[in-house]
């Protein structure tokens, strides 16, 4: 499994878990924690950072 498959499937266990243990808002701010967290860091890279984030990305696409 890639790296970003297991952060995908994290966020989902976090996610359930929160909704189904915290109070309704709490769990849904922590949704939204959860899932926008890599776009803002995303968003925060150079131009050049995200092109060669792209290009190693991919690259394993094939593996």
């Amino acid at each position: 499994m890639s790296p970003l498959a297991k952060y995908y499937v994290g966020a989902g266990v976090v996610s359930v878990l929160a909704l189904l243990i915290l109070p309704s808002l709490v769990a849904w701010l922590i949704v939204i924690g959860v899932l926008a967290g890599p776009v803002v860091a995303y968003f925060m890279l150079d131009e050049s950072q995200r092109a060669r984030l792209r290009r190693v990305r991919r690259r394993q696409i094939g593996k």
